[in-house]
């Protein structure tokens, strides 16, 4: 008869990440399914977190704030999505608050009015235009929420159920959403194809 005080160790790598949240749930500080949860997540928290911040150290203080959320919080995964999902939700609401937090953002119209934007298109050729916004300058034109949904869906290549999921909206609220986005992007950056 085997004692009870004696743990059977637990194969984390045949299990899926939802039965690996099942028994992180139940375990302690210190156990097995929870690391190997954190092994399996931490490089795409980070690039997440990476894409929604735009630099390493934020992303990293997100990175390790998100798996802090995801210890405390590791019994309310209820299995409603795929594990993933869940993680990916708290990853973008963790950068979210940060970015609304820290206020180290400046909005590309507080740099440049609207008007002089099209007016240095303009004067500068198409081609000194398109050297002079990237991407992330483009998306920060964006409020925070738009500018995830598009980073998520599109950089990440998430569904809009899994959009849904994580941004607690309904799934014509995200295509809706993601759709006027763009709109407003084609709008401000006519040059460019989005």
């Amino acid at each position: 008869m085997p004692r009870k005080d004696v743990e059977i160790p637990l194969d984390t790598t045949s299990l899926s990440d939802e039965q690996l949240a099942a028994a992180a749930a139940r375990e302690g500080s210190d156990g097995p399914a929870f690391t190997a949860l954190v092994d399996r997540y931490q490089q795409r928290v980070y690039r997440i977190c990476f894409r929604l911040l735009g630099n390493e150290h934020d992303a990293s203080d997100a990175a390790q704030e998100v798996f802090v959320r995801l210890f405390l919080h590791r019994g309310r995964f209820a299995g409603r999505s795929k594990y993933s999902t869940w993680v990916h939700g708290v990853a973008v609401r963790t950068c979210l608050t940060i970015r609304r937090g820290r206020t180290r953002r400046k909005r590309w119209e507080t740099l440049v009015p609207e008007q002089s934007v099209g007016e240095s298109t303009a004067s500068h050729g198409g081609e000194a235009a398109a050297e002079m916004l990237d991407l992330p300058q483009m998306l920060d034109t964006l409020d925070e929420d738009d500018r995830a949904l598009l980073i998520m869906k599109y950089a990440e290549g998430h569904n809009y159920d899994a959009l849904a999921e994580m941004f607690g909206l309904s799934v014509s609220a995200c295509k809706m959403r993601i759709s006027r986005a763009r709109q407003r992007l084609k709008q401000r950056f006519p040059e460019h194809e989005f």
